[in-house]
C-alpha cells in the first residue's frame, strides 16, 4: 500500500523543539553524506554495490559509537538510507531524468523523514492538530485540509518560513472516468504564462514579487556579499549572527517568491483539468532552453546577462512543474494530457500550415502569415497550432519534424468543430 498523495501544512514547534530539529536536520544531512561516499568508496575500489539493508547495519553500530548519531531517531536514519536506495533506482532508470545522487550543502533545506508506523496524528479541534515524533513528543501544526487517508511517511522540513510537516497518504483514489469535454491546446510562454487555444486573452501570472520586495532582495544580496567577503578575510570563513540574519531574510523572501509562483501554477492546471477533456502542451526541453550563454575567456558568449534574464522568466513560469501537475490532476479529473512536439509552433500558421520564419519578425507578439495573411497574436496563434497537432497525434510524442497535418482545417473552422457537439455513434 504505497502513498498516492501528498498532504503538507504548517509546523510550529516550540524553542526546545525547533532547537532539536534543526540538530536533527544537519545530522540527517551528514548521515546522507557519509553513506553517499561510502557507497560510491566501494563501487569505485571493488565494484560493489550497497545497499541500504547493510548499511543500516553500519547505522547500528555509528549509533553506539558516536552521541550525536545516537541522539538521532534510528527511524529516521534507517529512511534517509532507503531514500538513498531510491535515488540510485531513479539514476539508474533510463526512462528517469533523475541525475546521480548529490551531496547536501549546509545551506540545503533541512528534512527529517520518517516512516508511516513511527509517527502518530490526533485531532485537536477544526483546525489543529498535533503529530508524535519519536524522540520529540507531540508537534503542533495547523490542520489547513483534512489528510484523508492512511499515513505511510511523514518528513519535517524547513523552508524560509519556518517548519512544516508533510504526509504521504494512500487515500485509494481510482482514476476518473473521462468528463467527455471538449479539448484544447495551451502554450506556456514568458510575455503571456499560458494561452489556452478556446480563449482570447491570455493568463498572466502576478508578479512573484512587488517592486519594494525585489528592492529589499537586491539590498540583501549585496549585503551577503560584503559580510561573506569579510568572514573569509577576517573569520576564516566562519558565518557570525549578522550573516546568518541576512541569509535567513533571502530565504524568507524567496520562499515567499515560491510559494505566490505555486499558487498561480495549481490554480492554473487545476482549471485545465476540470473544465477540459483534454489539452496538449509542447514537449519543452526546460534544460536546454535556459542553458548559459557564458563561454570561456577565448571565445565568450553573446548577450550573456540578456540570455540569464531570459532564463530567469522561463524558470519563473515553471513549465516544468505544470507539466508534472496536469499529469497528476488530469487522472484526478477525468481529463488526458496529450504532449507534443515543440518543432516550430511557433512559426506555424494556424490557418494554413505554413511554416515561414517571416511571418514573426523578431519574435513579437503579432503572428502575420505571409502566404495567407491570417493574422493573430503570436502565442494564441502558437496554441492552436499545438491543439491541432494534439488532435492529430492523440499525445504521441515523436521526433519527426512533420507533425503537422497535410489537410488543414481553418483557425475559424476548428473553432466551430469544437463548439459542435460530436453526434453518438450508432452500431
Amino acid at each position: 500500500m504505497k502513498a498516492d498523495m501528498g498532504r503538507k501544512y504548517r509546523a510550529y514547534p516550540t524553542g526546545d523543539q525547533e532547537s532539536v530539529l534543526t540538530g536533527w536536520g544537519h545530522t540527517g544531512r551528514a548521515l546522507w553524506n557519509v553513506a553517499l561516499e561510502q557507497r560510491v568508496y566501494l563501487w569505485e575500489q571493488r565494484r560493489y554495490t550497497l545497499r541500504s539493508i547493510e548499511q543500516c547495519k553500519h547505522l547500528t553500530a555509528a549509533r553506539t559509537d558516536m552521541e550525536w548519531m545516537g541522539d538521532f531517531p534510528a527511524q529516521a536514519g534507517q529512511q534517509i538510507l532507503r531514500n538513498l536506495d531510491r535515488a540510485y533506482d531513479n539514476f539508474w532508470n533510463p526512462e528517469h531524468p533523475a541525475a546521480f545522487p548529490s551531496r547536501k550543502k549546509r545551506g540545503h533545506r533541512l528534512s527529517i523523514p520518517f516512516p508511516g508506523q513511527a509517527v502518530e496524528v490526533r485531532k485537536l479541534n477544526r483546525k489543529w492538530a498535533e503529530v508524535r515524533i519519536p524522540k520529540l513528543g507531540w508537534l503542533r501544526f495547523r490542520l489547513s485540509r483534512a489528510i484523508g487517508g492512511t499515513i505511510r511517511n511523514a518528513t519535517l522540513s524547513r523552508d524560509g518560513n519556518g517548519w512544516h510537516v508533510s504526509f504521504g497518504v494512500h487515500t485509494g483514489a481510482k482514476p476518473a472516468a473521462p468528463n467527455g469535454k471538449p479539448g484544447c491546446g495551451v502554450d506556456f510562454g514568458v510575455a503571456a504564462s499560458a494561452y489556452v487555444s478556446t480563449e482570447t486573452t491570455p493568463r498572466l501570472m502576478p508578479p512573484s514579487l512587488t517592486d519594494n520586495e525585489k528592492a529589499r532582495l537586491k539590498h540583501l544580496e549585496q549585503k551577503k556579499a560584503r559580510q561573506v567577503t569579510y568572514a573569509k578575510k577576517h573569520r576564516g570563513g566562519k558565518y557570525g549572527r549578522r550573516l546568518r540574519k541576512t541569509i535567513a531574510g533571502i530565504g524568507k523572501l524567496r520562499t515567499r517568491q515560491a510559494n505566490r509562483r505555486q499558487d498561480f501554477t495549481h490554480k492554473l492546471t487545476t482549471d485545465l483539468a476540470e473544465n477540459q477533456g483534454w489539452f496538449g502542451i509542447e514537449d519543452l526541453r526546460v534544460k536546454n532552453m535556459t542553458a548559459s550563454a557564458k563561454g570561456t575567456a577565448e571565445t565568450p558568449g553573446k548577450n550573456v546577462r540578456a540570455k540569464a534574464g531570459l532564463n530567469r522568466s522561463i524558470l519563473d513560469n515553471t513549465p516544468g512543474e505544470r507539466r508534472r501537475q496536469l499529469e497528476y490532476k488530469a487522472r484526478l479529473y477525468g481529463s488526458e494530457l496529450r504532449v507534443v512536439p515543440a518543432f516550430h509552433t511557433s512559426q506555424t500558421c494556424a490557418a494554413c500550415g505554413l511554416v515561414d520564419p517571416e511571418s514573426r519578425k523578431g519574435c513579437g507578439r503579432l503572428f502575420a502569415c505571409v502566404h495567407c495573411g491570417h493574422e493573430d497574436d503570436a502565442d494564441h496563434n502558437a496554441s492552436v497550432e499545438i491543439e491541432a497537432r494534439a488532435r492529430r497525434t492523440g499525445g504521441t510524442v515523436t521526433n519527426s519534424t512533420r507533425s503537422v497535418p497535410r489537410t488543414r482545417v481553418p483557425a475559424t473552422g476548428r473553432r466551430r468543430m469544437r463548439e459542435t457537439p460530436k453526434p453518438a455513434h450508432v452500431s
